[in-house]
């Protein structure tokens, strides 16, 4: 591990290296059959997939087991790392990674340190194009897709300026995550497999796509799905969420009973807590008869403020009511609230862009 301070500050990239095959992301197998590609012994595999995964060097020129002439020989064949733009610690010890792809874009990535875990909240595309009406991250539009590497590399950094393992994952970051299922799912088996996480302490969150649900379920991963509702009947979920007229309720749900049964995991389901529009005990009634009846889960989340919507978070009293209204209909159900509010780094509210300030412009806390 390396201390924050070791963390490389962005610099441009050279075209040259953009056009070669990153090899984070790669297994030790690939990585050893790349070795042995290079006419070296097969056990630099090894030591390639260690300094990679454990040591999260940057450039090849840096594994000193290397012998100087080779790492000469192999200097323009990237990692796959991203360059820090920002950095941005909130008073609970979330910290906002504002981090710089190979062509110059932007995403976010977030650190959750509690007293026993280490969670990243990753980011799965540019942007997203699903323009839910209460996420930041859905007023900037879409760019593109992240590579498994781009993925993979939002935990290592985290792990890297923390010091410590990473824990936990959550796929709650920039994007909707099955709009890009082969770099997730090779993600999510590069960071069990080759980083060490366990699939059970992997979630994924989606609003839901059609037929893709289903497509997870058949990759047999042991990751937690959430799903996203934030409306108890349809007319209310359109006016959130604008894929909804595309995905009607009932087929969403229909969809989440075949992945259980598929998978023998149940389903969470986030709902964020809107006041005056979907907080009402009427609503918890609804909601409660759509999720009951098979392996599921509601996690509750007050909404978090952003500028462009003037959504308000319900009152603590408005939470508690409607939380026991679902209790009283044997639904499990918890309150989550989000961490890292201050530096807009909650739930809803990562928005990064292209632009965005130097890293020496803010001095983490």
């Amino acid at each position: 591990m390396h201390s924050a301070s070791s963390l490389p500050v962005a610099s441009p990239t050279p075209a040259l290296t953009a056009a070669i095959s990153p090899l984070l992301g790669q297994s030790l197998d690939q990585l050893t059959a790349w070795v042995a590609a290079q006419g070296q012994p097969a056990y630099r595999g090894k030591q390639l997939h260690q300094w990679i995964y454990e040591k999260g060097v940057h450039s090849l020129g840096d594994i000193t087991v290397f012998s100087k002439a080779w790492r000469a020989d192999i200097a323009a064949v990237p990692v796959g790392r991203s360059q820090l733009h920002l950095r941005s610690k909130a008073p609970d010890g979330t910290i906002k990674y504002l981090l710089r792809l190979h062509d110059g874009l932007i995403i976010e990535a977030v650190g959750i340190p509690t007293a026993k875990r280490l969670t990243v909240c990753v980011s799965s595309q540019v942007g997203c194009p699903m323009a839910c009406d209460f996420c930041a991250t859905g007023k900037g539009g879409f760019l593109r897709n992240l590579d498994t590497h781009e993925i993979v590399d939002q935990v290592l950094t985290v792990q890297q300026d923390f010091g410590q393992r990473v824990s936990n994952i959550v796929f709650m970051g920039m994007g909707e995550p099955l709009l890009n299922t082969d770099s997730v799912v090779a993600a999510i088996r590069c960071l069990n497999q080759d980083v060490g996480i366990g699939q059970r302490n992997m979630t994924l969150s989606t609003v839901g796509i059609p037929g893709h649900i289903r497509r997870l379920a058949e990759q047999h991963l042991q990751v937690t799905l959430a799903v996203s509702l934030h409306a108890s009947n349809q007319a209310q979920r359109e006016q959130l969420i604008p894929s909804a007229r595309q995905y009607r309720l009932e087929a969403l749900l229909a969809e989440c009973q075949d992945y259980v049964a598929t998978t023998g995991r149940r389903v969470s389901f986030e709902y964020i807590l809107l006041a005056g529009l979907n907080d009402r005990p009427e609503h918890a009634a609804e909601l409660a008869h759509h999720v009951g009846g098979f392996q599921s889960h509601v996690n509750l989340i007050p909404y978090n403020p952003i500028s462009e919507v003037d959504y308000q978070r319900p009152s603590d009293v408005q939470i508690q009511d409607f939380m026991e209204e679902l209790q009283r209909r044997n639904v499990a159900v918890s309150v989550r609230y989000s961490r890292g509010l201050e530096k807009d780094a909650a739930c809803g509210q990562l928005r990064a862009t292209q632009i965005a300030p130097p890293m020496d412009s803010q001095i983490p806390s």
